[in-house]
């Protein structure tokens, strides 16, 4: 198979913080440069519904990928994966903490969750831009991918649902069109050393959306999210696989699905506690050790009640607390042994 060229995308951030717009800025005029890398710009991944002409230039693309956005790399990927956009998944040295680095590599755990399914032979690369100011670092990493990959062109369309329209996609397909790297006056000007211009937003508007994203390979397909929510986000597929169904069902601002689901396989990108918008590290507590359970506040599952029973009342029905959807493995059976009975059976011994 032919080689191809990296695509990044570098998926805008919602607002109009300067701060951010000039680093997208900084990072798209440098890769125009670059003869190896086709660069484009999408609005914020997050927002965007299936059929947006930017969601349908991320079909589009053929090969290898790299997505730079302002989200965790997980939620990044499985918003993709859930979009038809799929891919192995792609290492970033940006990644790898700093202890991750000075460790010798160990072998990947196996993944307890179903997985993807349909995933093509190519890989795609996730970074969050929220991670550093200085955009020679994003620039060393995008560079670095793509002199180490030989970009394979895969036959997408063995798993694309459909041919998106050429007219949406007349401005992704070209993205030279976009950035001024030939043919439209602008490389021209790149080429005399001054600052190319880079792609404006797509003209189709885009609204701030919550909804929640599965990451599957975490998802046991419990089915408890779906026991849980009363108001309709989740369904199954043909094979009996939990999905959201219904994204705009959702109500804007609430988590508590991902309270609810025991592998945190749950995520709400906008979110402001990390846990929830998809950090690969910590619980959805926040806390190694539930401290609420020494101190009387609310447990996890009786926040996610209550978050529920908001929107329900919001919605002029009923609330119902505790008494619906609750995982049933909280009921009425005995739990293992965690850190809190070590810490109570510890202060226990003190005489405390």
């Amino acid at each position: 198979m032919a080689g191809r060229k990296l695509t990044v995308v570098i998926s805008q951030a919602q607002g109009k913080n300067p701060a951010q717009r000039h680093l997208e800025e900084e990072i798209a005029a440098a890769l125009i440069m670059d003869p190896e890398i086709d660069v484009s710009l999408v609005p914020h991944l997050y927002d965007l519904t299936r059929d947006h002409t930017g969601m349908l230039f991320l079909k589009s693309v053929p090969g290898d990928m790299l997505i730079l956005s302002w989200l965790f790399p997980r939620a990044t990927r499985w918003i993709l994966d859930r979009n038809g956009v799929k891919g192995k998944e792609g290492v970033s040295l940006l990644n790898k903490s700093e202890e991750e680095e000075d460790e010798e590599q160990a072998p990947a755990a196996e993944s307890r969750g179903i997985g993807a399914w349909d995933v093509p032979n190519r890989k795609i690369y996730c970074i969050d831009l929220r991670d550093h100011s200085d955009p020679r670092i994003y620039l060393d990493e995008v560079r670095r991918i793509a002199r180490e990959k030989s970009v394979q062109t895969v036959d997408l369309m063995q798993w694309i649902k459909g041919t998106p329209q050429a007219d949406k996609l007349e401005r992704y397909l070209h993205p030279e069109k976009l950035i001024g790297r030939n043919g439209n006056g602008n490389g021209a000007a790149a080429a005399e050393g001054t600052a190319p211009e880079t792609s404006a937003p797509p003209e189709e508007p885009v609204r701030r959306r919550w909804y929640p994203v599965i990451d599957y390979s975490r998802c046991t397909n419990c089915m408890e999210c779906i026991d849980f929510c009363l108001f309709g986000v989740y369904g199954v597929d043909a094979a009996d696989r939990i999905l959201v169904e219904q994204q705009d069902n959702c109500k804007k601002g609430c988590p508590a699905c991902s309270r609810v689901c025991p592998e945190n396989a749950i995520m709400f990108p906008g979110h402001k506690s990390a846990a929830i918008a998809g950090s690969d590290s910590g619980e959805v507590t926040g806390l190694k050790v539930d401290l609420s359970k020494l101190f009387g506040a609310p447990s996890a599952l009786e926040i996610a009640a209550m978050e529920r029973d908001a929107e329900l009342v919001a919605d002029g029905r009923d609330a119902v607390g505790m008494s619906v959807g609750i995982p049933k493995r909280q009921a009425d059976k005995p739990q293992a042994r965690d850190e809190l009975d070590d810490l109570m059976d510890g202060l226990d011994n003190l005489g405390l």
